[in-house]
């Protein structure tokens, strides 16, 4: 093939085509200016101020709009122009607001709500969220000089979409609990229950145990708005709504033995009951209802009494120990007037905020929401199912990660779920038991290093308890801080806000600070182990191996909790570690804490691949500071970009910039010492590291190891085993512990590259049984991409691994004259689950590296542009040897015969064969059903083919009939699955619903196996076919 026909891509337009003014225009509309004006005054009645501003930011973002409008919703110049006249108006509100400016910007009746802007501009919640990120990177500098630096944090788009994912998922477990213990039609209604479901009717009831939550939200919870905290609000609203809605409405029978608990001789306990079903905390479950009753008190004016002074019918049979009770709370004559002063409650606080209109939850129906049920983070209809799962999936970064479908059962560590565990599980279900196990098996544990802690702490050269602890504070404090953090979110006149927050923030830092402990001791045991000591100075005297291990635990703690305001990288910005530094960490974290829930072992892989793609490669990473030492022939190139780490600031800076004491804590003058004191023997050390040796426990030892390494281990049966990258955290230039001739930095890039290539290797294989290519293509980009990766390291900086997965292929499809286009690439790429749009929107290009006309600024580009401007000219001499001319075999010489100033450092491995995988377990087999296919565990498969049910199994080798192959045997299930159902034991293949495992689940983690799992097949993959 020629280069000229190697560098021409299809003539297709670019993703960012130019905006097309071919449009049919009315009246004096004939401007985007025009069109905005009419859309501000009249669409959505603001008032000057306000539409003065925001016609400012639109002004400053036009030439954006105009450039980028194919690449915006479905691409028509219309629906384009309607994204961004919400993107300014959310921007104006959120960013005026948060400036200072809300009392001119619509604090009267003149204030505008999010919901407002998506019905006048006709778009969805899903649709809104899918394409803000666009405008957040396209508008980022103009929004940057006119709101400051920070104008992405006082923004919240993140935490916004992580609420409306989280409200999602409440409204609707509210409702099937709604359901389940009440009729759904009200007296004066004549409609069945299953007729009111089906159209979305509501009841008066229902909507107030909604608006009394939303209440709760307002007034009570403010930062604290995780799941976990809402569901305990939900569950006290259900208690309240059990205690005062009329009997007749009741859809269970209080005597029911199986769902409720009672108490001898006083009836049943309905606040224990509750917690069984649902799997919550007793006592924060009272803690709420008690705050959900001084909210009735407060804003309806209600007088509490104790329950047990009242002869309510509703009382029957309940135990009323520490229960309220409010006399015409629900009856008739009162309903309406109560819903009414909730609503103009909510309506004050939604104006003033400008943010989701909550109550939209509770009506599936109305049109910002989606066309169509949503279930379980799942929206039933074609194409708007997998805009929504962009937003709710497990996969998917909205940096709040949901739970997949999966049984809340007994875990291994032995918490268990409740009586009803046999039920399908839902997100918020799984959220309660891995809290569960926060609850029972880390709040228990001291807050302070127990006996065998302190015993490895003080055998250190010198005792390093009191460093420990006082940096433990100090680092847990920045990420839960306490003290007014409440009154930002406060609406209401109650005082009870910051008073919450501060008890939530004191219970979060709690428990990540007994996590901590309890996993560092799990270290230092395993550690000494090895060792046959117990003086582990190396690795508990370095600054940054602790401030990892307190991330990782708050992290965890975040997680399970499923928080809104504290979304990752917070926990990176206030402990001043980066994402190269949290990987090292979070596999050995995942295998020393055995009890770890199997939701939050989810969480961790997700977390670390969402590191290796794209964090480590963004400017400030401190991959940069080892990488520079490792290979030197990079320096210039990352110098010139900026791209090294800042220095790691000290706990003084932390506590200084948090505003908070470290009082009572000892000081720690030797620890601020090594942070700032320069390196020694002229090494050229991370600006964020401590100059400390340690012998880690940080990997896997099977894992990810370099080839000195191995000839070590082959080396040294003898002696002591040498542990695994224990120079993980160890100066960049000093020499590796282990021996073999390699710094730190070369040990430490070559184990990054290995995870790197590992996860490549997962992407690669996803894509091409979606593409239907061959093994030889499949080889062919992986090796492209090795030696990209090792060759053209700087084409890596700043970007998304994504971005050289998919340039690699339509590179390998060019030059084996296969007839693939980008176009088919991004659609196929667009159904893997990692797949963010601005992978293929947005590419980082630096125009004076690429020498192109003369332009020497940075900005960021579609895939497409990037492809011709920059990969092609760094990638063509690879992609030649690739072809027919060339010779696949010199992918393994040595690369210093290339003359190439990047080549591979002299450890990193060669370029070698497409990896075995693990086999994707389970793995979908339909496109149209939700079928799944899994290998068959041995040690099962006795116990599974019994006598009754062999006849449903085939397995390798083993035949369910008589000199039958395994092959007939599955045309036989597949003829009995197919053919007439019986009215025992069908199996309902179209139920949507049902707890399924996802594809992402299990590709999350699959990188980080050893990949010692063969693959099933060596025939070509079959991809499931594209959505309809």
């Amino acid at each position: 093939m020629t280069q000229a026909a190697l560098e021409k891509t299809e003539d297709a337009k670019p993703l960012d085509a130019t905006y097309s003014n071919s449009r049919t225009c009315s009246c004096n509309m004939d401007t985007p200016e025009a069109r905005f004006t009419n859309f501000c005054k009249l669409r959505l009645s603001l008032d000057e101020n306000t539409c003065t501003r925001a016609m400012k930011l639109f002004k400053e973002t036009k030439h954006l709009l105009l450039a980028n409008s194919s690449a915006i919703g479905n691409g028509t110049p219309d629906e384009a122009e309607r994204f961004w006249f919400a993107f300014v108006l959310y921007a104006v509100k959120r960013l005026s607001e948060n400036n200072g400016d809300s009392e001119q910007l619509g604090c009267d009746d003149n204030g505008f709500t999010l919901c407002q802007i998506l019905r006048v501009a006709k778009l969805t919640i899903v649709d809104f969220f899918r394409e803000l990120p666009h405008f957040v990177v396209k508008a980022g500098p103009i929004l940057s000089n006119l709101y400051g630096e920070d104008w992405e944090n006082r923004l919240e788009a993140k935490e916004l979409q992580a609420n409306f994912a989280h409200l999602n998922l409440l409204s609707k477990h509210y409702g099937r609990a709604y359901r389940d213990f009440f009729l759904t039609c009200d007296a004066n209604v004549d409609k069945q229950s299953s007729v009111a479901s089906s159209s979305g009717y509501v009841s008066d009831y229902h909507r107030f145990g909604w608006l009394l939550f939303l209440a709760l939200r307002v007034h009570v919870f403010s930062r604290c708005k995780d799941l976990v905290t809402c569901t305990n609000g939900l569950v006290s609203v259900l208690a309240i709504l059990i205690i005062h809605v009329p009997v007749r409405f009741r859809n269970f029978n209080i005597n029911d033995s199986q769902r409720f608990v009672k108490k001898d001789g006083k009836g049943v306990d309905i606040i224990s009951s509750l917690c069984n079903i649902f799997y919550t905390s007793e006592d924060e479950l009272r803690k709420t209802m008690e705050k959900a009753n001084n909210i009735i008190a407060d804003i309806l004016k209600k007088t509490p009494f104790p329950a047990s002074e009242c002869n309510s019918e509703n009382m029957e049979n309940i135990d009323t120990d520490g229960l309220t009770y409010f006399e015409d709370l629900l009856e008739d004559s009162s309903l309406t007037s109560s819903l009414g002063v909730l609503e103009k409650d909510y309506d004050d606080a939604i104006r003033r905020r400008g943010e989701l209109d909550e109550r939209v939850f509770i009506n599936d129906e109305d049109s910002i929401l989606v066309s169509g049920s949503l279930s379980g983070g799942a929206v039933n209809i074609s194409g708007v199912k997998r805009k929504f799962d962009a937003i709710a999936s497990p996969a998917k970064t909205i940096t709040s990660p949901l739970s997949p479908q999966c049984s809340p059962g007994p875990h291994a560590n032995g918490v268990h779920g409740g009586s009803n565990s046999k039920v399908a599980a839902t997100p918020v279900s799984t959220a309660m038991t891995t809290a569960k196990w926060l609850r029972t098996v880390i709040s228990p544990l001291p807050s302070k290093p127990s006996a065998e802690l302190r015993h490895f702490l003080s055998s250190c050269d010198r005792d390093v308890t009191d460093d420990v602890v006082l940096r433990a504070h100090i680092i847990l404090q920045a990420i839960f801080p306490n003290g007014g953090l409440g009154e930002r979110c406060a609406t209401g006149n109650l005082q009870s806000t910051n008073l919450m927050d501060n008890i939530w923030a004191e219970q979060r830092k709690l428990e990540a600070q007994k996590l901590y402990y309890r996993v560092l001791e799990a270290m230092c045991r395993a550690e000494a182990q090895i060792l046959h000591a117990t003086n582990l100075t190396s690795l508990l005297t370095n600054e940054r191996f602790h401030r990892c291990m307190l991330a990782c635990s708050a992290e965890l703690v975040l997680a399970t909790h499923k928080t809104v305001t504290m979304l990752f990288p917070a926990v990176l910005e206030r402990t001043g570690i980066t994402a190269f530094d949290l990987s090292k960490v979070i596999e050995s974290f995942i295998r020393h804490e055995e009890s770890l829930p199997r939701e939050l072992r989810r969480h961790l892989n997700s977390l670390e691949e969402r590191l290796l793609e794209s964090m480590v490669w963004e400017k400030g990473s401190s991959m940069y500071n080892s990488l520079i030492v490792a290979r030197p022939s990079l320096s210039a190139e990352i110098n010139r970009l900026g791209l090294l780490a800042e220095p790691m600031p000290s706990l003084d800076a932390i506590s200084m910039h948090h505003n908070f004491s470290c009082g009572g804590v000892p000081p720690m003058p030797s620890l601020q010492k090594h942070e700032t004191s320069p390196g020694q023997h002229g090494d050229i050390r991370s600006p964020k590291r401590l100059c400390m040796d340690y012998r880690s426990v940080l990997v896997e030892r099977k894992s990810f190891t370099s080839p000195v390494k191995d000839r070590l281990l082959s080396n040294l049966k003898s002696k002591l085993p040498p542990p695994a990258l224990q120079s993980a955290f160890a100066s960049p230039t000093r020499p590796n512990p282990g021996g073999g001739g390699e710094t730190c930095a070369e040990t430490g890039i070559n184990i990054f590259f290995g995870k790197i290539t590992k996860l490549a290797a997962v992407r690669i294989n996803g894509m091409v049984e979606r593409l239907q290519l061959s093994q030889q293509i499949r080889e062919n980009v992986y090796c492209l991409f090795q030696q990209i990766l090792s060759q053209r390291t700087p084409l890596f900086f700043n970007r998304h691994i994504d971005q050289i997965v998919l340039c690699c292929f339509y590179g390998v499809a060019k030059i084996s004259q296969l007839t693939l286009t980008f176009k088919e690439i991004i659609h196929n790429y667009r159904k893997q689950p990692q797949c963010k749009p601005q992978v293929f929107r947005s590419v980082f290009v630096d125009w004076s590296s690429a020498r192109h006309n003369g332009r020497t600024s940075q900005e960021h580009v579609d895939i497409i542009t990037f492809y011709n401007e920059i990969f092609i000219p760094a990638v063509k001499p690879l992609l030649v040897e690739l072809g027919p001319a060339g010779t696949t075999t010199k992918t393994n010489r040595d690369p210093e015969v290339n003359n190439n100033t990047d080549a591979q450092c002299p450890a990193s491995p060669k370029i070698s064969p497409f990896p075995s995988l693990p086999d994707m377990s389970p793995k979908k087999v339909s496109a149209a059903h939700n079928v799944y296919v899994s290998p068959l565990r041995s040690s099962k498969k006795d116990a599974l083919i019994s006598h009754n049910s062999k006849g449903y199994y085939a397995c390798v080798g083993v035949s369910t009939h008589a000199y039958q192959s395994p092959s007939k045997d599955l045309s036989a299930i597949n003829n009995r699955l197919n053919g007439p159902r019986k009215l025992r034991g069908t199996l309902n293949f179209d139920d949507v619903d049902v707890g399924l495992v996802s594809d992402s689940m299990v590709t999350n983690s699959l990188y980080l196996q050893n990949g010692s799992c063969a693959s099933s097949s060596g025939a070509p993959l079959k991809s499931e076919q594209p959505d309809s």
